[in-house]
């Protein structure tokens, strides 16, 4: 039988908390060998038997005592004996990231019930390297940071969920600015895992939250974040919800209106498909005492401006003028905005609103299209070929 004369660890990485030696066949001559930030451990006959900080030992029964007792070897002999022993990491290891499971919480913001998931990273060293083995290695050979992970994830995830849960309500802080809270959710969270970590030997030495998120992996996740990025593209391009169902009806009409429908609808349309306000599409085409279809600027939310700026100029003139006074350019209104835009574009270039119907409108008032059927006429002709309405 091989007796060994020399026991030490050298750790491969930061993440391993215990590590036991393999062999078990040691003589009171062996020496022993500790680095910094190292405990070693001896376990014998199902206890403790001695433990040895950093340093260079002697494993003789001056330093272990209690051999004499348990194998009857004299005091000041070399002699044979067995133990474990297992060497502790004190180390600091800031690397261990962890993640929530969704849970669902009451948003302030939004009043709705919305699914969010946590994400983080803590850090834990040994504080007590006895009720550390004793209660978590065990007759493992090694206990490394995957190990504890998935050792406390249940606890741990149960435990910090209920504590985000309470602060965001407590606090009535909402999904919208729970980011500028993280260092504070973070010190709440850790104050009650101390006292868990501590059951097991363990120093809880940072715990962090470096975000807080809608989770988008579920259905009714997604159709919520949706939702909320359409909600602010709205308010930023400054339209309602109705309007834009409005316009989205507008669109899909003048991709139609080549067979039957023609712009005379569209424009229809788009003042009865804004939620029963007519305000845009009877903004563009009221009835004159002619007879004729004519520009109200009373009610368009376009004319709400005062003043626009021309996209040929840039000089601003009053939102009611057909023309710029500056250059000459043809006002071309944003349907949406009411920004200038070139009369060839086909959307606007300040919110990307379709121009399309707004510039068959004003050729309507302009009499190149037909204002009962939308049909094109030639500059010049006084009845509609398609339809005979008098022009």
């Amino acid at each position: 039988m091989a007796f060994i004369d020399c026991v030490e660890w050298q750790p491969q990485s930061n993440d391993i908390f215990a590590w036991r030696y393999p062999e078990q066949n040691l003589t009171t001559a062996t020496q022993l060998i500790v680095r910094e930030s190292q405990e070693a451990v001896f376990f014998s006959k199902g206890q403790i038997i001695g433990k040895f900080g950093p340093g260079k030992h002697t494993l003789s029964t001056e330093n272990l005592p209690v051999l004499h007792n348990l194998f009857g070897i004299p005091f000041g002999k070399k002699n044979p004996f067995t133990a474990e022993i297992w060497f502790v990491n004190k180390a600091v290891p800031l690397t261990i990231d962890w993640t929530t499971t969704p849970v669902r919480i009451m948003d302030s913001d939004y009043a709705q019930m919305l699914p969010i998931i946590a994400k983080g990273r803590y850090g834990v060293k040994v504080r007590d390297a006895e009720k550390f083995l004793v209660k978590l290695v065990g007759t493992l050979n090694s206990f490394d940071s995957a190990q504890l992970t998935d050792h406390f994830m249940g606890p741990l995830i149960a435990k910090t969920n209920s504590a985000i849960v309470t602060y965001m309500t407590a606090n009535r802080v909402g999904i919208m600015q729970i980011g500028a809270y993280l260092d504070q959710l973070s010190t709440y969270i850790s104050e009650p895992l101390k006292q868990f970590w501590d059951e097991y030997g363990f120093e809880l030495t940072g715990f962090y939250v470096t975000s807080v998120d809608l989770d988008t992996s579920t259905p009714d996740g997604k159709k919520i974040s949706d939702a909320m990025s359409d909600r602010s593209a709205q308010n930023i391009a400054g339209y309602t919800w109705q309007q834009k169902q409005g316009f989205g009806a507008v669109n899909n009409a003048v991709e139609n209106s080549r067979g039957g429908l023609g712009m005379m609808g569209a424009a229809m349309m788009m003042g009865g498909g804004l939620g029963g306000n007519a305000g845009i599409g009877s903004a563009m085409m009221m009835p004159n005492g002619n007879g004729n279809f004519a520009q109200n600027s009373s009610s368009s939310p376009i004319n709400q401006k005062a003043t626009v700026f021309c996209s040929r100029c840039g000089k601003s003139f009053p939102s009611n003028n057909r023309f710029c006074p500056h250059c000459g350019d043809p006002y071309n209104p944003c349907p949406v905005c009411g920004r200038d835009n070139d009369e060839n574009a086909k959307r606007c270039a300040v919110c990307g609103a379709s121009l399309q119907t707004q510039n068959a409108v004003n050729n309507m008032l302009d009499g190149s299209l037909c204002s009962r059927c939308g049909f094109q006429v030639p500059s010049g002709t006084k009845f509609c070929p398609n339809c005979g309405n008098k022009l």
